[in-house]
């Protein structure tokens, strides 16, 4: 088990590969001591310590406060459970030097993690601290416990539970961003379920907060905490079967609006029922949505001073890299800055502190951010914003979430994704699999399929074609053991459309990663096009020829939705 940008997470067993009490305490007194090198003033030794409802959360908790308080730390420690955000808005709130949160996200039950926050902006770790925190972790000294003893951690005068006066200040934050418009009185009826994790607490006090709390109807067999989430496979309401329970809960009452967290809260679904059927809205149809939400009420409602042209000043947006460029192009037609950042919370909350002028962060797997609360994903924050946004589009429009989005692509094009992934248990695969894509050209391949390659990245040389004659890219380099290629294809030949010659699609882009924190193979793969059925063709095209052609390896097992592309199937092609 290596500490990384992710902290820890690993399945909970005996060993030094496993999340168990010891590895815990090693962690923490490596982490403590890290702290210390770097500034051992009185105002740095304060830490900030969540759990969720996983089994052993609360113990690992508690051994990681006993082992700060043994390094001369005060620690702000959390009762109960929580959701991870509210960990990095309290860091953020405290000033503290660092904040732990004992989380697994959405792993399997048998998982736990050890997440960190770095203070006092409460952003994720990123490089170099990531690498300090490990090497220290391993200092002969801070292997040895130097106790297991929590019996009496509550009376210890250097524990101090959080006070509700810290949610209030939570609370206040999210309702600042959600608050209804006066004129806005819509209701809309909706299924929410927290999947046996932590969220429903803190949905029901902002929904009575925010007025909509009579519009929700909780799936009760997912309602209370359970850390063996018995009612699904995997407790990721990305997953196939995950929200199958909320959907029959919805049919019940003729419900046709579902929001979701996973078990930690931290990541947010949605799914509406649409002509007789349910469509669970991909991580990148939300982020637009709620782009296009936070920018219209920051529009309408802000409270900054005019430029000096009279207009109030631009506020912008930034997605991951792995996201979709449906945002670049709303940008563009509307204005507003936008940039892209690596993948993950730890680039996209970093970016974001140092700009000081974003509104709103969002990357495809979920993960929805609001700096003005925290610098990371906020699954009960994006719920809370999405619920003032339906409101708002039903009242002034006449338009649900579905709607809504389709009035998005008819402004700006039709982005249709298509991304899946592999599961790689042996890391030689991974590694085999890339070596044999560097293989394919050099430095890249002409083609894929019959689609020209018009741009090639490589994070891990780093190179970019599209910056010559460098070639340096202007995104970081990546680590070795996550390599991460993104391509731009050209569009697909010319067809007939209306009577006239016109490209079929906009072309497509791609990226391969190996995940960080699961043993996957991601890919992320979106077509543009003026309708929505040819980007879908364009993009099922080119993923069926990755899948024969690259992927084609007997140690990959491709999501099981994809699964019939492995014999070759293609999507019948609309010309």
């Amino acid at each position: 088990m290596v500490f990384g940008t992710a902290g820890l997470r690993a399945r909970m067993g005996a060993g030094y590969s496993r999340m168990n009490c010891l590895t815990v305490i090693q962690t923490s007194q490596g982490l403590a001591e890290y702290i210390l090198k770097l500034d051992d003033s009185p105002g740095r030794k304060t830490v900030v310590i969540g759990y969720d409802v996983r089994k052993n959360s609360k113990q690992f908790a508690e051994l990681s406060a006993i082992a700060f308080i043994n390094k001369g730390f005060k620690v702000f420690f959390y009762h109960d459970y929580v959701h991870t955000p509210l960990v990095s808005f309290t860091v953020k709130l405290l000033s503290a030097a660092a904040g732990v949160m004992i989380t697994a996200s959405h792993n399997p039950a048998h998982d736990n993690g050890y997440k960190v926050y770095w203070g006092p902006s409460g952003c994720q770790i990123n490089s170099p601290h990531d690498a300090g925190i490990a090497r220290s972790i391993l200092d002969e000294d801070n292997l040895k416990p130097i106790s297991w003893n929590t019996v009496d951690l509550d009376t210890n005068p250097n524990l101090q539970i959080v006070t509700a006066h810290v949610l209030e200040n939570y609370y206040e934050a999210v309702y600042r961003l959600a608050k209804w418009p006066e004129h806005v009185h819509a209701h809309t009826s909706f299924v929410y379920t927290p999947i046996h994790g932590t969220g429903l607490v803190f949905m029901k006090d902002l929904a009575q907060r925010l007025g909509y709390y009579d519009d929700m109807i909780v799936v009760e067999p997912q309602a209370d905490p359970n850390a063996n989430f018995p009612t699904v496979e995997y407790p990721n309401p990305e997953e196939t079967g995950a929200l199958d329970l909320a959907y029959a809960t919805a049919d019940r009452n003729q419900i046709n609006l579902v929001l979701a967290n996973d078990p930690d809260a931290d990541r947010f679904a949605v799914a509406e029922k649409v002509n007789d059927g349910w469509y669970r809205f991909t991580g990148d149809q939300v982020g637009v949505l709620l782009a296009s939400a936070s920018l219209a009420a920051y529009s309408s409602e802000t409270g900054d001073p005019p430029s000096e042209t009279g207009d109030p000043p631009k506020k912008a947006v930034l997605s991951s890299a792995v996201s979709t460029g449906m945002i670049a192009q709303m940008a563009i037609d509307e204005g507003f800055p936008h940039e892209e950042t690596l993948t993950g919370f730890k680039w996209l909350g970093g970016r974001a502190m140092n700009r000081n002028d974003v509104l709103f962060a969002f990357e495809e797997a979920l993960g929805y951010m609001w700096p003005a609360v925290c610098y990371d994903k906020d699954g009960i924050t994006a719920a809370a914003v999405f619920s003032r946004a339906v409101a708002t589009w039903r009242q002034e429009e006449d338009l649900s979430p579905w709607g809504k989005l389709q009035q998005l692509y008819t402004r700006h094009g039709f982005f249709e994704s298509m991304n899946t992934y592999f599961r790689s248990i042996d890391p030689a695969t991974t590694f085999t699999l890339f070596e044999k894509i560097k293989q394919f050209g050099k430095p890249y391949p002409a083609a894929v399929g019959d689609r020209k390659v018009l741009r090639w990245r490589d994070l891990t040389i780093p190179y970019d074609s599209a910056n010559p004659p460098s070639y340096a890219s202007t995104l970081p380099t990546v680590s070795d053991d996550s390599p991460m290629i993104t391509c731009w294809l050209a569009p697909k030949s010319q067809g007939t459309y209306a009577g006239e010659s016109v490209a079929l699609d906009h072309g497509v882009r791609f990226t391969v990663r190996a995940s960080g924190t699961e043993p996957k193979i991601k890919l992320y793969l979106e077509c543009q096009s003026r309708t929505s059925q040819r980007a879908k063709n364009g993009a099922a095209e080119v993923l069926q020829h990755l899948i024969s052609k690259w992927f084609n390896n007997p140690g990959l097992k491709v999501e099981p939705k994809y699964r019939r592309m492995v014999s070759g199937s293609a999507e019948k092609r609309v010309r």
